[in-house]
């Protein structure tokens, strides 16, 4: 049996990583068996090397291997991809074809993202596991078929069985081992030989100088979360590779390429929900106060209309006492500017023409109308500054921002551009 070195030489793997180290050893020791495998782990983290090591090292290697991305084949047709159909089977079926399942006998399958096959797709799968039989689609004749079986997924299947999204009896039988392909963030004396790897391949790709990282850039790139794991690497290499004429890295010009990089592996996480949290109780304050205001508003309003209809200032205070109280408070309670409007419903009629009356209540009236309009600027004053206060805390991220002030990101970018932010 050949030694994981030589296995990472011969299919290009790079990294000293424990974790790594230990999926390849388990890849060499089930490859000569039929065992069916099943691979997990982040998307990007180079899933796809375990099934062709497999292949490779079994009695199967002479055979066919057919790999088949299960998240990319429309629900519709997935059943005819991989068990083939009949002649009429359905519309546009003009004539007889063979799934991978047939192509593929006495060689090797592998499925990608098999945590997204649909559930009548995973029943006939299961059917192939347990006993090798499939139908075609449109037919009822039972064919047999002698497959090796390795899966992958960057689903979380015991989430998925939870939620019915997968056959828990399906993923028992294609996890008979499993595979943990660790995330790059967990293989951090690995990232910066991975970036070196590539830098060094595009740069004679693309027949120009190899880029170096200096010492903070280095940095930088180990305290990176990489949430496209060496997907990504492999795309941030080539990127600066292309577009910077320097063919040293600064820690600045390294950060230009890396999204959300300042909120990479800081543990600041909880933290900053907790300051989230915060600034969603202090908005909700607010709102609560404006909107009470809005119905004491309300209220005065409704007092003065009824002052306007009825001219009677004794029978008013004697119909809305309740009112009256609930906007003024008790007696003993009524500051000087209360009391004064108040007494504008005591005054004897010798004492105030009926019109000047009426005159003092319609100044009354159109004064909590200029209120309400006060409130509504202060309402958008308030929204400006909270919207301008969450985009510098997010650094001007309108993403995170929208998603800070509970509204979509659209609906931020029209609230930026109708406020001139």
């Amino acid at each position: 049996m050949e030694s994981v070195q030589a296995i990472k030489q011969r299919f290009e793997l790079i990294g000293n990583d424990p974790k790594l180290n230990r999926a390849i050893e388990k890849a060499l020791q089930v490859a000569p068996t039929d065992i069916s495998v099943l691979v997990t782990g982040e998307s990007g983290v180079g899933k796809e090397a375990i099934p062709k090591i497999i292949h490779s090292l079994s009695h199967r290697k002479h055979a066919k291997y057919i790999a088949v991305n299960c998240g990319a084949i429309p629900e519709g047709t997935i059943d005819s991809e991989l068990f083939g159909h009949e002649k009429g089977a359905f519309t546009g079926a003009t004539q007889t074809r063979s799934g991978y399942f047939e192509v593929a006998d006495g060689g090797t399958i592998f499925l990608d993202e098999v945590g997204e096959l649909p559930l009548t797709t995973q029943v006939r799968l299961l059917r192939v596991l347990e006993n090798g039989e499939f139908l075609k689609v449109g037919s009822s004749q039972v064919q047999k078929t002698n497959v090796r079986i390795v899966a992958a997924t960057n689903v979380n299947m015991f989430e998925a069985i939870k939620r019915e999204k997968f056959r828990e009896d399906l993923y028992y039988r294609l996890s008979t081992v499993e595979l943990n392909i660790p995330p790059l963030r967990e293989r951090q004396g690995d990232i910066h030989l991975l970036f070196r790897k590539f830098a060094s391949d595009f740069g004679q790709k693309y027949k120009m100088p190899t880029i170096r990282l200096e010492d903070d850039a280095v940095e930088l790139l180990l305290k990176y979360r990489w949430p496209g794991n060496i997907r990504q690497l492999r795309n941030i290499a080539e990127q600066v590779s292309v577009l910077e004429e320097s063919r040293s890295i600064s820690w600045s010009t390294l950060n230009g390429y890396l999204p959300n990089a300042n909120s990479t592996n800081l543990p600041a996480v909880v933290g900053q929900k907790k300051s989230e949290g915060d600034f969603s109780n202090e908005r909700e304050i607010l709102y609560k106060v404006l909107f009470d205001m809005k119905g004491d508003l309300n209220d005065l309003k409704k007092l003065t209309l009824e002052l306007m209809k009825n001219n009677d200032g004794e029978k008013v205070q004697e119909e809305n006492e309740g009112l009256i109280r609930k906007i003024y408070g008790d007696d003993d309670d009524i500051q000087e500017e209360e009391r004064s409007a108040l007494e504008v419903l005591h005054l004897p009629e010798p004492q105030l023409e009926q019109s000047s009356s009426r005159a003092q209540i319609e100044d009354k009236y159109h004064f909590a109308e200029e209120i309400e309009e006060e409130e509504t600027l202060s309402l958008q004053e308030k929204e400006v500054e909270l919207i301008r206060k969450s985009l510098e805390r997010n650094r001007g991220k309108r993403k995170a921002a929208a998603a800070e002030l509970g509204i979509s990101e659209r609906t931020l970018y029209r609230k930026i551009k109708q406020y001139d932010l």
